[in-house]
């Protein structure tokens, strides 16, 4: 161990966390009047408003956190594992990989088992999903069991081969069983803390235990999601923790980093975390409102006819779509020639769901007519 750095798990007292649950006080009650309010906002909906709101936030968390660690995921790939897996119906289907269909299994697993003791074999079934091929990217890795010192120190790097900085270096892989039986000891023991406090606590224990060759952040954070699962009651989930964090993701890795070479005070990470995870709600809060929105158009137009290109074009232009809406994209999306976008389009207007925008420009767009 070089001598220039201490970590926290070297300090006495290592894993005896303090902190100064005043200063958080204020931060918790806003947060948990805004989970409030997201969820009043989704329970006055229908299960399939929720099963749409699950489906978009579990769909950008799966893709949030794999690329937090670097990786793209295919988003249409993602979407339709999860829908498969929630029954629900998408408009386009695309075939999964078996990485992606294993960290969807993950973040299932930790929302509908949130209640379900976490163990050795748990944790070692979450990796083995993530990592189905026994590789990670080109290198081979041991998969499902804790990391040996076959590889060397754990260490978190920067900065080019022969230039690189370390960030953080993780105990001894000899210590790693022992450090794991505390860990999940205290995650399966009897809550103490506000959740909140008990989800970020329990991802910065993780995250420098670091047990496994690779995935410990991936693992981490749906650790943390299963605590907050936890306290939200529900087998949906509305808000994206991984999102935040990856929105935020130089900020996290500097606190992260700050902390683990501090002391075993964490107030000051755990007031960030706070504040993600409360910001993260907010965005939660948002997409609530956009559910309704939709939900609230399909009740005002439920006489409507539509066919079924309309029905597939305007729920992608409801949900997801960037730009404008033109003539053009309609064909695209529905798979049909010009004219018949046009007709599709020209029929809308006159059924008073669509208008032509007043904005101009080169080509004419439409936009929802209320």
């Amino acid at each position: 161990m070089r001598g220039e750095s201490v970590y926290i798990w070297q300090l006495a007292g290592w894993p005896g966390f303090r902190f100064d649950a005043a200063r958080m006080a204020l931060a918790l009650a806003s947060l948990h009047e805004s989970r409030g309010r997201m969820h009043a906002q989704l329970g006055s909906l229908g299960l399939a408003s929720r099963d749409e709101a699950t489906l978009q936030c579990l769909t950008e968390d799966a893709l949030r956190t794999s690329e937090i660690e670097g990786e793209t995921l295919d988003g249409e790939a993602v979407r339709s594992s999860f829908a498969r897996r929630l029954g629900v119906e998408v408009t386009r289907h695309r075939a999964a990989s078996r990485s992606v269909d294993g960290l969807v299994e993950v973040l299932l697993d930790a929302l509908w088992k949130c209640r379900d003791p976490v163990t050795e074999p748990r944790l070692f079934g979450w990796h083995a999903s993530l990592f189905p091929s026994g590789f990670s990217g080109l290198s081979r890795i041991e998969v499902g069991t804790w990391r040996t010192g076959r590889t060397g120190a754990m260490r978190v790097v920067s900065g080019p081969h022969g230039k690189q900085k370390v960030h953080f270096e993780a105990p001894p892989a000899e210590r790693v069983r022992q450090e794991m039986a505390a860990f999940l000891a205290w995650i399966n023991g009897s809550p103490s803390v506000d959740p909140v406090v008990r989800s970020g606590l329990a991802h910065l224990w993780f995250v420098t235990v670091h047990p496994f060759a690779d995935g410990n952040g991936r693992i981490a954070r749906a650790l943390g999601d299963l605590l907050l699962a936890r306290l939200d009651g529900e087998a949906g989930r509305f808000y994206s923790v991984s999102s935040q964090i990856a929105a935020e993701r130089s900020d996290y890795y500097e606190r992260l980093e700050r902390t683990q070479k501090g002391t075993l005070d964490v107030t000051e990470w755990l007031e960030w975390y706070v504040g993600c995870v409360s910001r993260a709600v907010g965005r939660g809060l948002e997409s609530a409102r956009g559910v309704a929105s939709r939900a609230d158009f399909w009740s005002r137009h439920a006489a409507v006819p539509f066919n079924a290109r309309q029905t597939r074009v305007i729920r992608r232009f409801l949900l997801d779509f960037e730009g404008n809406l033109t003539a053009a994209k309609w064909a695209k999306l529905a798979k049909c020639s010009p004219d018949t976008a046009l007709r599709d389009l020209n029929d809308l207007i006159a059924k008073g769901v669509l208008r032509r925008s007043a904005s101009g420009g080169r080509s004419t767009s439409y936009e929802v007519a209320d």
